[in-house]
Formats: C-alpha cells, structure tokens, sequence
C-alpha cells in the first residue's frame, strides 16, 4: 500500500471543523474511525460536555470564515484535503489523505462542486458507509461548497509481495490459509467475506479427505481445463469460486507425501482465479509436507487458528502456530469450535473456557444447524444470515479484514529509501522500533549464492567492489519476512528483516544538500 503525502502547507491550512462527539454513554464501536480532536474538546468530552448543534454549526462557520470563498481550483483541492485529512482510518492509525485514499479529485469551474473518489483498501472493508458518509460531511462543511459527489472504490487486487508469482496467483491480494483444516470455519467465513463485497475464493487443500463438495452445491461439480492457457476453471458457486481436489473426478486420494505436494501445488498455481480480494485455504490436519508446500509456494498474508476448547487441541494447534511463526505468516485470529451451548437461560462450557482469553477469539457455540448446513451444501451464514452463528462469523470477518489490511501496511512501507539523507530506513513489522543502515552496507552484506561461496563460504563480492555512494533503485515487500531491492548494476538482492537487523546502523544522519522526497 502507498502512503501517499498530500496534506497542505501551512501558509493555506483553514481552521479545522470541530469534531463530532459521542455521547459518554455510546462507546466508540470497533472499527470506528475518527475525527481529530483538539487537547480541549478531548477534555471537554471526558467530562462528558457535547456542543449542541447550533454550537456546532457556530463553530464550523466561524472555523470557515478565513476561507468563504477561494481564488483558484488549486485552493479549493487544497481546502478540500485538508478538510478529508480529518478522518482517520482507525486501522492506520492515519489520515485518509496521506493513506492515499483520496483519488481524482475535481473542483467545478465555479468554484461550487466537488467531486472525488474514495480508494479503500478492500470493497470489504466495513466502515466503508461510514467513510463515504463523513467525507461527504467535512467537504459539505466547507463554506464556498454547494454540491459534494463521492464515489466509493477499492484498490485493484494485487499481492502486496515482490518476486515472481505463479500466474495465477498474480491477481489475489490477501491469501488466508486456516490453521488446523476444520472446513465449516473456512467456508464460512470465505461467505462472509463475499457477503462484505469482497471477491473471494476458497481452496480445498485436503488430498486424502476434500470436504468442499459436501459443504456447497455448485451446478458445475467438475474442474475443466482451458486447452488453450492449460490453466484450470474453479467452479462457482453463489459468487465465491471454489478449487478442491474432490471436484476433479478423482475422489479421494491414495498416494504418497511427494505426490499429494505436486498436486497441491498443481492446483493452486495453475487455476485461473482471476481478480480474488481473498482466497481461503481449508488446511488439512498437521503440520507436513503439504502445509510447508503451501507456505512456500503462496505468499500467505495470515492465518487463522481454529481449534476446540481443549487444553489437548490447544496444544496440537500450538505446533501449527509455531510452523506459520517460523515461516513470518502472522496469525491474526483463533476459533474456539464447540464452545459453549445454551439451555435453560444458562451458558454451558463443556470443555472449559478454553482459550478464551487469546488475542482476536471467537467463540463458536455448538449448533445443530451448523452441521446440517454443511451436510446439505448450504454454508450456515448464507442458509441464517441473521442466525447466531452469522454474528460470529462477521465479527470474525471484521478482524480478517482489519488485521490483514494492517498487515500489508506494515509490510508495504517496512524498508524505504529517504533520500533526503540517502539512508534506509527500517522499520520491522511488530515493531515499534525505526532505525537507519547505509545503502552501501546492506550491498556489501548480501548473503546471496552471487555474493558468497555456497561450498567454502568466500565472499565473492569485496568490499571495495561496492561504491560508497550506491544508492537501490526499487524496494519492495518479498513476503512477511524480507524485501527485494534492485540495484542500479541490475542485481536484485533478498534481504530478510532478520538480517537488516543484525546490521550496523547510522546514528545522527546529517540530511544531503539538495532536498529530495522519501522514496
């Protein structure tokens, strides 16, 4: 994801329209975005004061007073962003403006229209009315506004990792893999993620056992080839495409580890998924061949942990979690199946409480219907929308949606090169930590097969080979663990977030002489 600047200069900066303040009684929903506030409204709020709406609009016109009216389109876009700079993505922690999410951005001739276009992370993003609301609010506040058009969009699915990607997996932005292959889970929350808009494919990874023809009921129940690209058609079913082993003709497999990967593998990278927000990976029990196969071949944005309230499952599912930590695949949620049951006016938790003081839980009662679903061919939030179990699955949804757009924030802007003091800077996910390394040190310290000996370990690029004043060309994200960084002699070098940090780093940095922007 680009983080874009476009706030303003301050010599134009108008006053900015006073907050709108909750209640004390309404706490602030998850997800919510917010304005900012002022040191004094904060305060005022806490001791729960809120303007009236004649205040309010008293102050907006006062706040507007200094800018009525404006003398070119340039000063209008400029009121315009700084105006939409006060909504902040909650996830972000940042303004819409310098997420980028501002796009073509158009002032009438007279100075009286505005129009402009909203690019949201993912079409499932779930405050999206929210955003197109208050945008519309702070640009109408603007005293010389009459008419405001905002159109909502979301950012073209793209993986957000460098490096050469099997073709079809060149058009999915996030690929979730689940931890532990309990396909209610999987298909469930794939439907959920459809029901918020996003375009989402699910994949069966089970060879020995494929439970996806059970749980739906597409028309088409066989997997055809295209004989002109050689790649694989999934088939459909209410929106949502769908590979499994199952729907190739085949049943269930008889074979050995070797073979069962080069299937996987076959399945996954060479179906024409097209354009996919999110593609969900049902994993089979364990931690083997083919989840090390999956992990390797696909640029896994998270994972979730679906487990029973055990202390014994738990601990299997531990070995899961320490495979996708090992391999940088961050595991954003755990499912608690067969939590707890209702009766009589009483809650139930016939395995304990289980593990429900994890980060990101979601519980899952035990229900009949659930399983009948299933069995049926109809996922249970699409057969309830409104059911208990729904509910769930959409808070779970929320939380993959949040965690993963966050995810590829952080690896997006993880190693940069500012160029105003021609240093990289690093900042690793998870951490809160920035620090510096000179581009020449990074070069020299490549641990690549053209650098260094594979057999005797004798460094092949010397330390003088390198310039002082080399400078990469492109960086970009290699997965959750590393970058690739091109060179200006065409080299392109993997370097792990791990590595960097072992490296010496710069302390005060003086800034070059000639101004430059922050690639």
């Amino acid at each position: 994801m680009r983080n874009l600047r476009a706030a303003a200069p301050a010599s134009f900066l108008a006053p900015p329209a006073p907050p709108l303040l909750l209640p004390p009684s309404t706490p602030t929903p998850r997800g919510a975005f917010s304005v900012k506030a002022s040191p004094a409204a904060a305060a005022a709020q806490a001791h729960g004061w809120r303007p009236s709406p004649r205040r309010v609009g008293r102050l907006r016109r006062r706040a507007g007073a200094a800018s009525s009216s404006v003398a070119s389109v340039e000063d209008a876009k400029k009121d315009v962003l700084v105006a939409l700079s006060q909504i902040i993505d909650p996830d972000f922690g940042t303004d819409i403006v310098s997420c980028g999410f501002v796009k073509d951005l158009e002032i009438s001739e007279a100075l009286e229209e505005v129009s402009f276009r909203l690019e949201l992370t993912t079409p499932a993003c779930p405050i999206k009315d929210m955003f197109e609301e208050k945008a519309n609010e702070v640009v109408a506040a603007l005293p010389w506004v009459k008419k405001v058009n905002v159109t909502m969009s979301a950012q073209p699915a793209q993986p957000a990792y460098a490096g050469e990607l099997p073709e079809g997996l060149q058009k999915i932005s996030n690929i979730i893999a689940g931890g532990v292959g309990k396909s209610t889970v999987a298909v469930n929350l794939a439907y959920t993620l459809a029901g918020m808009g996003a375009r989402v494919g699910i994949f069966d990874a089970d060879v020995f056992g494929p439970s996806l023809p059970t749980m739906v009921s597409p028309e088409n129940r066989l997997l055809v080839m295209n004989p002109e690209s050689r790649s694989i058609l999934p088939t459909e079913y209410l929106g949502v495409k769908m590979v499994s082993f199952g729907f190739a003709g085949q049943g269930r497999a008889i074979m050995r580890g070797p073979m069962v990967s080069g299937v996987i593998n076959q399945l996954l990278t060479t179906t024409d998924w097209g354009e996919l927000d999110y593609l969900v990976i049902d994993m089979p029990p364990g931690t083997g061949d083919i989840h090390l196969t999956l992990c390797q071949v696909a640029p896994l944005t998270a994972a979730v942990i679906v487990t029973t309230p055990q202390k014994l499952a738990f601990i299997d599912v531990a070995k899961g979690v320490r495979m996708f930590s090992k391999l940088k695949v961050p595991c954003v949620a755990v499912v608690e199946n067969m939590c707890y049951f209702d009766a009589d006016g009483k809650r139930f938790y016939p395995f304990g409480q289980g593990c429900a003081a994890v980060w990101n839980t979601s519980p899952l009662r035990f229900a009949d219907t659930a399983n009948s679903s299933g069995d049926t061919g109809i996922p249970e939030v699409v057969a309830d929308p409104q059911g208990d179990v729904a509910k769930t699955f959409q808070n779970l949804g929320v939380c993959v949606v949040q965690q993963c757009a966050k995810i590829r924030q952080q690896v997006s802007t993880a190693v940069s090169y500012d160029r105003s003091i021609r240093a990289i800077r690093v900042k690793v996910p998870d951490s809160d930590e920035e620090f510096l390394l000179h581009p020449a040190t990074v070069r020299r310290n490549d641990r690549s097969a053209q650098s260094v000996d594979e057999w005797t370990g004798e460094q092949k690029v010397q330390y003088g080979d390198i310039p002082e004043d080399i400078e990469p060309e492109e960086i970009r994200p290699m997965g959750n663990y590393a970058v690739s960084i091109t060179w200006p002699d065409g080299f392109s070098q993997i370097a792990p977030y791990d590595q960097l940090e072992m490296l010496e780093r710069l302390v005060d940095v003086p800034r070059a002489t000639t101004a430059a922007v922050s690639s």
